[in-house]
């Protein structure tokens, strides 16, 4: 992917720089979902909160010195407090962190520490999409309503859709995408981790044995929420606009689909299902507007049937079996031989 720069054109670069960031999502996902256990569908609003923080700042910079347009259409005079801090970029790029994981913090805490999982922990998680989005929408003065942010081109002085800033934010996102997926490794990798899993496999074994679930679920939520928010920020950055609609259940089931299809549990495969799920959804949205609806369903339907691990889940069985036929042997295998011989 390092070389994408030299072989793409500008607007088929700035498409890939998406798809990474869907994939640091995804990796946020998957240690929640893949390794916690726990299925969100929330994860719409922790990638709004980080893309508004971030669309907030350059709106203001694009207004200067007055009020960004869509607040003067709907009649407001001073510009609202919570605006003020978004004036510098680092404490936008602070709070497009913090705010989606502390609320994924506080979603967290009240919910597993009262032992609420489960389709139960799901459907809460719809209903603050709802909620969020609802808000968003009504609050037209404040957030630009259904059309969202948008009307800046600049960061720093450099124009977004230049050559060379899309070239700079492409490496960008890529570095960050390896950044998280390096952490996400580490960290399921870890004791956290291990217990983290085991809590998915045999939550009332891992309270037995002395660990507290609900602590392990909340902080990876919260990391999960956290890497949504940069996630969000990044594709700010590489579209040029947010919107209530960005956030909503349809592109929160998507996000789930993501994870899905590239395989549970595995990182790398979060990595594979955005970025080759985007790119088919884009390849059929610009043949067939209407069809990428009934492929999505397709392949939610396909998933569980007959993918329930994911590409990377077939991938494995098909190498395991052409071990077995004795194509390639694993490391077990070349090991008990040279003990055989020795």
């Amino acid at each position: 992917m390092s070389l994408a720069p030299l072989v793409s054109t500008e607007f088929r670069l700035s498409l890939l720089a998406k798809f990474l960031a869907f994939a640091i999502l995804a990796i946020g996902l998957d240690l929640i979902w893949g390794y916690g256990g726990v299925l969100s569908l929330g994860h719409g609003v922790f990638f709004g909160l980080g893309a508004y923080a971030m669309a907030m700042y350059l709106k203001l910079q694009a207004s200067g010195a007055a009020l960004p347009d869509f607040m003067v259409w709907n009649s407001v005079t001073e510009l609202p407090w919570f605006w003020e801090p978004f004036r510098s970029f680092l404490v936008a790029l602070l709070l497009g962190i913090v705010l989606p994981a502390l609320l994924a913090f506080l979603l967290g805490f009240f919910t597993f520490r009262n032992r609420i999982t489960g389709v139960y922990f799901t459907i809460l998680t719809q209903a603050l999409v709802m909620i969020v989005v609802t808000l968003f929408i009504g609050k037209q003065e404040w957030t630009g309503g259904t059309n969202g942010l948008t009307g800046y081109n600049q960061i720093f002085g450099m124009q977004l859709h230049e050559p060379g800033t899309t070239i700079m934010l492409y490496y960008v996102t890529l570095l960050i995408l390896v950044l998280a997926y390096i952490f996400c490794r580490w960290v399921v990798r870890s004791r956290f981790g291990q217990v983290l899993e085991a809590a998915r496999d045999g939550e009332n074994r891992v309270r037995f044995l002395g660990y507290d679930p609900a602590w392990y679920k909340t902080i990876a939520f919260t990391l999960s929420g956290a890497l949504a928010g940069i996630a969000g920020m990044l594709f700010v950055l590489q579209v040029g606009i947010i919107s209530p609609s960005m956030m909503g259940i349809v592109p929160s089931i998507e996000m789930v689909l993501w994870v899905a299809l590239g395989g549970r549990g595995t990182l790398v495969g979060a990595v594979i299902g955005a970025v080759v799920l985007n790119a088919a959804k884009t390849g059929i949205s610009e043949a067939y507007p209407e069809g990428w609806l009934f492929v999505m369903g397709g392949l939610f339907v396909s998933i569980v049937l007959f993918m329930p691990r994911g590409l990377v889940g077939v991938y494995q069985s098909v190498t395991g079996m052409w071990r077995k036929k004795g194509g390639v042997p694993d490391g077990k295998s070349v090991r008990k031989r040279k003990q055989a011989t020795s």
